[in-house]
């Protein structure tokens, strides 16, 4: 394996820097640095790049950026510095674009389904508003469910399942973004691309897998994962596809004009 590179070894720094400033040093960075909803009150365009660079916990730190670590010298190598960090924030941002249409798409769903319940405040509708949420949403709400069934004309309770969905729809639009993943899936499609038949041991499979096997792989389950959009998960599945698609134009790219 190559020794750190330049590009590699400043993304490193500002990633880790970035997490302990988050984490010990007090700053609520995920909230000022995450991509928010584009139609969300929170949303600044700067987020499109920041939110590369900011992670939630350790485990998603420690992933991306041993990701990059053991990738991302060879493609520094291959490509140079220049190259290599093009490479790197051009995926992040088309992750990040992509993830951002898919997400405007889904949640214009969701302000429909928002917007009609308002109109039709009622158990029934309630219920089938709460069946879009994850497991956990619909656990927390299922007494005031059952008893909303009870109290179907009761003003309080109206006014209540009111509150609850306005509430699940503005913590839906405006949970923040974050994390390397989309960058990370460009790399690994880069890879892919110039190493592709590199073995690569991969910590479930007994065997070595070549490169493009894997990633056709890893691809194709982001991809079903994401349609599958299961609402207890809190993966960008999007960005990911993002990243990978982005990864392969530049690389195309890249091959066309080598001397850039």
């Amino acid at each position: 394996m190559s020794s750190l590179t330049p590009a590699v070894k400043t993304i490193l720094f500002i990633n880790v820097a970035l997490f302990v400033a988050q984490h010990f040093g007090g700053l609520d960075l995920v909230s000022i640095l995450g991509l928010r909803y584009v139609g969300s009150s929170y949303f600044k365009p700067y987020q499109f790049f920041t939110h590369l660079f900011v992670h939630a916990s350790f485990a998603h730190l420690f992933t991306n950026m041993f990701s990059l670590f053991t990738f991302g010298p060879v493609l520094e190598h291959t490509l140079n510095a220049r190259k290599f960090t093009a490479l790197y924030i051009c995926a992040g941002l088309g992750a990040a674009a992509l993830y951002a249409g898919i997400q405007a798409l889904e949640l214009s769903r969701w302000e429909a389904w928002y917007h009609h319940y308002l109109a039709n405040p009622t158990p029934d509708d309630f219920e089938v508003y709460l069946s879009h949420c994850s497991q956990h949403t619909q656990h927390v709400f299922y007494y005031f469910k059952r008893a909303f069934f009870e109290h179907a004309d009761d003003p309080a309770y109206i006014a209540r399942s009111k509150a609850i969905v306005q509430q699940l729809y503005t913590l839906k639009a405006d949970i923040p973004v974050v994390g390397a993943s989309g960058a990370i899936f460009g790399l690994l499609m880069a890879f892919a691309m110039l190493f592709p038949n590199a073995a690569l041991f991969v910590y479930f499979i007994p065997i070595p897998v070549k490169a493009k096997y894997f990633m056709a792989f890893y691809t194709l389950y982001e991809l079903y994962a994401g349609v599958q959009n299961n609402p207890a998960s809190n993966v960008a599945h999007f960005a990911h596809v993002g990243g990978v698609l982005f990864g392969y134009l530049f690389i195309r790219w890249w091959k066309q004009h080598a001397r850039w």
